[in-house]
């Protein structure tokens, strides 16, 4: 198994952060990674688990040994009178994988078109679109113990699904507590795509679709195309501007709260749920800051859409992962001075 060493890390991760990784491997197959464990120094070597990248800010050059899933395959598990069960290699690009289920004519994944990343890190993220979680397509998915090698094999309730969080974003505090953080590497995940398919389409921006085309009924592939369509006019293409997506968590306030702000901002964002709190807009809430299009350093908030931050450096001088954290304080210091409320960062900082 290739060890290289002094990997750089720019086109590894969407926001385009130069960096460098001391160790990189390639995980293409559960042999690569074994034969990796069997090396004598591999209980005192740090490890930093790498997907596609694009939910991830690098704040330096990374010393942890970097292994990086690109382990393949798609296909049918099985099909019932319920519904198709779907399997993906960790290494999968997901847009892609969402794309060829519908080929295959099984829908049920369209509203998550387009969100960048690997089919191995979206239960990680737990990452969702216009209504639709990965907790609720989700089946199981296989992994395999960095400490023990075990293989193991997780349902949707042992990935501890929450709002973009699962059990694989902790760190088990002792032995009472479950935490897979930096313990586990994901290989397949599985998804349940139920018969009969029914479109979710409670979304502000599918029901202006809906009433811009005059499709009062889509299927699964005009959905699809919709929501492409959406965050290609929202989102800017990391291949062209380096960007992790949405950078801050939408959060959720009490009825409240919620009236509260509306007393003063009456066109605030807001999403009753069914819980009975209220999600508000974090994109609005940054823009109520003034924060859409400003810079600092070679850091930026995207023009269209405030929620995305984005990459202003270039070859000579190059965004870092500081300037980025130095932006996304500034925001969080805004929002909460004017409304009371903490954003959350949604990716990974290391």
């Amino acid at each position: 198994m290739l060890v290289e060493k002094q990997v750089p890390l720019q086109p590894y991760n969407s926001f385009g952060i130069a960096a460098r990784a001391q160790r990189f491997a390639r995980i293409r197959t559960e042999a690569d990674l074994r034969s990796l464990m069997v090396r004598p120094d591999w209980a005192l070597t740090p490890r930093f688990v790498l997907g596609g990248g694009s939910n991830l800010v690098i704040t330096g050059d990374i010393k942890a040994l970097v292994l990086r899933v690109e382990i393949a395959g798609r296909r049918l598990v099985e099909e019932s009178e319920k519904g198709w069960l779907v399997e993906a290699g960790a290494g999968e690009n997901w847009h892609a994988f969402v794309a060829w289920t519908l080929d295959q004519g099984w829908p049920g994944l369209e509203n998550m078109a387009l969100i960048p990343g690997t089919v191995g890190a979206a239960p990680v993220q737990n990452i969702g679109a216009y209504g639709v979680e990965l907790q609720d397509r989700f089946h199981s998915l296989d992994a395999i113990d960095l400490v023990s090698g075990e293989v193991f094999t997780l349902d949707a309730a042992q990935c501890g699904f929450g709002y973009r969080d699962s059990v694989f974003k902790h760190i088990a505090a002792d032995n009472q507590s479950f935490g897979l953080a930096g313990r586990a590497l994901i290989t397949r995940v599985r998804f349940w795509l139920p018969k009969p398919w029914k479109p979710v389409l409670g979304y502000l921006d599918l029901e202006r679709k809906m009433a811009e085309t005059g499709i009062a009924a889509p299927d699964a592939r005009q959905i699809f195309d919709w929501v492409v369509a959406i965050r290609r006019a929202k989102l800017p293409d990391p291949a062209v501007i380096g960007n992790a997506g949405s950078f801050f968590k939408n959060p959720t306030v009490t009825p409240e709260q919620c009236a509260d702000i509306i007393a003063r901002d009456p066109k605030v964002v807001h999403y009753p749920m069914d819980d009975g709190s209220v999600k508000l807009a974090a994109g609005w809430l940054i823009d109520a800051c003034g924060w859409k299009g400003k810079t600092l350093g070679h850091a930026g908030v995207y023009e269209k859409q405030a929620l995305v931050l984005v990459n202003k450096g270039d070859a000579e001088h190059p965004c870092t992962g500081g300037e980025v954290m130095t932006l996304a304080k500034a925001i969080q210091t805004s929002v909460y001075e004017r409304f009371g409320i903490r954003l959350e960062p949604e990716p990974v900082v290391i």
